[in-house]
């Protein structure tokens, strides 16, 4: 399957709108013909550009993505700061219509306004993607025991390794991060790949090398299932899933399939939950939360026991439409969202328009349970890309979560939702 014909029109017809009126704009302010013809033929060099960049198989099992990927964004580079110029250039003209006097300063303003658009998408494409940002995150609870006082989670997220296609530089670089970091235990909260298992096989060292006290555990995303891949078979598409179980088992990580397990330190113990992704349409639904953790009250183990639990779930809203309703599950980790490969920040404030989708699309949330135990989420906005190779502000992340035990502190502000 291709990318959506009415998507690829309006995309086509909005190109040629835009260069249209910019190339009247040039005939227009400049006497020579060859500055609008040589305009004109880029322009159609561009177009052609596009159309074969939308027409390549995107879902066949043996193509890889790269070329498609860098060649839409190379486009949208061009054609975003054009837009915006042209918005500006149009505002810049309304008083002509109602006065007779154009605002000729549109055009001066929207120039720049192009220029600083297209430095800022090829900085994230170049720079931001091959950064990475640790995020220091207190969870302080009477709940967790004492065992676990200053015990270190590392957790990191949508790694989408297929965007890297062979290059495991990036991958290695944040693997030896990760274990500068001492964690007790690390936790993946799924999309490891893009479309299916065979990208991971070049990054299967790197990410081997983890190391924790406790081990690696990690869920399935919704782009682990193969998905997004035209299968000839229903048994090829399972294998796909059943190998990347199987080499998640080999590079020493335990999936937890809606499961879970209990972690020991100093003779304490608190809760790990696992379940596969919990999609909302047009995702699938793989995620059983009570199939990994029982609801039922003559369970030795509930949902809503006095135990310290952590449940990893990779799409918040799972903990929005679910979690927070059934349980009174202490701290939930989640990715998915990626903050769009967008965030903008400002001291304490931060904005993705990822907010535009998801209540909850990064950062520390909190909600009250019916037993007034304060219900914690935190959302990882993800390592890697997906899409197109771009991370405009929002620098990959690993999050490091230390638990206190005792009562809840303000070191780690939660927005309360």
């Amino acid at each position: 399957m291709r990318i959506p014909i009415l998507f690829a029109l309006t995309l086509l017809v909005l190109s040629m709108a835009t260069d249209l009126y910019i190339y009247l704009d040039i005939r227009r302010n400049f006497r020579s013909r060859g500055w609008s013809r040589f305009y004109g033929w880029s322009a159609i060099l561009c177009w052609i550009f596009l159309i074969i960049t939308l027409l390549l198989p995107r879902r066949d099992a043996d193509r890889g993505i790269e070329f498609q990927m860098w060649g839409f964004y190379s486009y949208l580079s061009v054609y975003v700061p054009k837009i915006i110029f042209t918005i500006a250039s149009i505002i810049g003209g309304i008083p002509r219509i109602l006065n007779g006097h154009s605002w000729k300063s549109g055009k001066w303003i929207g120039i720049p306004l192009a220029f600083v658009a297209f430095i800022a998408m090829w900085w994230g494409a170049l720079f931001t993607r091959n950064q990475m940002e640790v995020v220091d995150v207190t969870i302080a609870s009477a709940r967790i025991p004492k065992g676990f006082d200053g015990y270190r989670i590392v957790q990191i997220s949508d790694l989408h390794v297929g965007t890297w296609g062979r290059d495991t530089r990036f991958i290695s670089r944040l693997c030896d991060s990760i274990n500068s970091l001492k964690p007790d235990i690390i936790l993946f909260t799924g999309d490891i790949v893009n479309r299916e298992t065979t990208e991971l096989q070049p990054f299967l060292k790197a990410l081997s090398g983890l190391k924790a006290k406790d081990g690696v555990y990690s869920v399935l995303g919704n782009h682990d299932y193969g998905d997004y891949v035209e299968w000839p078979t229903a048994a090829e598409k399972a294998a796909n899933l059943q190998l990347l179980r199987n080499w998640q088992r080999q590079i020493g990580w335990h999936l937890l399939d809606n499961d879970h397990t209990e972690i020991i330190a100093s003779g304490d113990t608190i809760q790990l939950i696992g379940v596969e992704n919990w999609g909302e349409p047009p995702f699938h639904q793989y995620g059983h939360l009570i199939d990994a953790y029982p609801l039922t009250q003559d369970s030795v183990k509930n949902l809503n026991d006095n135990r310290f639990k952590i449940l990893m779930t990779h799409n918040p809203e799972h903990w929005l439409r679910e979690v927070t309703d059934i349980s009174n599950i202490d701290l939930t980790l989640s990715g998915h969202t990626h903050a769009m490969q967008t965030e903008l920040r400002l001291g304490n404030w931060k904005w993705s328009p990822s907010a535009f989708r998801y209540k909850t699309w990064g950062g520390l949330y909190t909600r009250a349970a019916a037993d007034g135990n304060n219900m914690k989420l935190y959302v990882n906005i993800g390592a890697g890309e997906v899409g197109m190779p771009f991370r405009i502000g929002a620098i990959p992340e690993i999050t490091l979560i230390t638990l206190r035990s005792g009562e809840e502190t303000k070191s780690s502000p939660a927005i309360n939702i």
